[in-house]
């Protein structure tokens, strides 16, 4: 059984996740505690960052990246990185949006400091870098909504990695209650999209000890 070391609130491993489903592609979660630095993960993974999937084989594969490209390459169908170059230039550049630049200014401090502070018992929220996140997202918003109002998809006409990356995030940003989906309305749609697909429910039944999400979470009519 391939086994997916992980963290329930990480967006490069709910993205990852996601793309195992859309695979169809049995395995096993992993809960991994980095800020422990387990010898036996360091072992996996020197960097000490998730996600890591180790194939039933054995072959381990580091980074959220490299593990999406070995995925779309070693099981092609469906294939989730574009039919074309450009489309596949296109979809990687969406997701290295998301997982870079959004992640940086929305996600990860929004995780850190509304939900990950809480569960470490690291202390009180800083105020100051959730405002700067929320300013941020309000951007990032604008920005989806003018995608999704000239294409299908996120990168297209078909659905792809950009579309499950952006996904990804989202669905963490929402967990912390922060989407404030009513002044976006064509990315509301756009996300229902993407909760009604099968490969996105398992993300949506995550449940953190000590921090519960907010109602609307798993619902998929919100």
């Amino acid at each position: 059984m391939r086994t997916l070391y992980h963290l329930w609130l990480s967006p490069q491993c709910r993205k990852v996740r996601i793309l195992l489903q859309e695979k169809r592609l049995p395995v096993h979660l992993e809960v991994e505690p980095i800020w422990e630095r387990r010898t036996a993960f360091l072992a996996l993974n020197p960097a000490g960052d998730l996600p890591v999937l180790v194939e039933p084989e054995g072959q381990t594969i580091a980074d959220h990246g490299a593990i999406c490209e070995y995925l779309d390459e070693a099981y092609p169908e469906p294939t989730l990185i574009g039919a074309d170059p450009f489309s596949r230039a296109e979809a990687r550049r969406l997701a290295a949006w998301f997982d870079t630049k959004f992640d940086h200014e929305v996600s990860r401090p929004l995780v850190a400091e509304k939900v990950m502070k809480r569960v470490l018992n690291q202390g009180e929220p800083d105020s100051r870098a959730i405002r700067a996140a929320a300013i941020n997202l309000g951007t990032h918003l604008d920005y989806l909504t003018w995608l999704v109002d000239r294409r299908k998809w996120l990168a297209g006409d078909a659905y792809s990695l950009a579309d499950i990356a952006a996904g990804a995030h989202l669905s963490a940003v929402d967990y912390c209650g922060d989407v404030p989906w009513s002044d976006y309305p064509q990315v509301k749609d756009w996300y229902v999209r993407l909760k009604s697909r099968p490969s996105f429910r398992p993300i949506l039944s995550d449940h953190i000890p000590g921090a519960a999400p907010p109602r609307h979470y798993a619902d998929l009519d919100f």
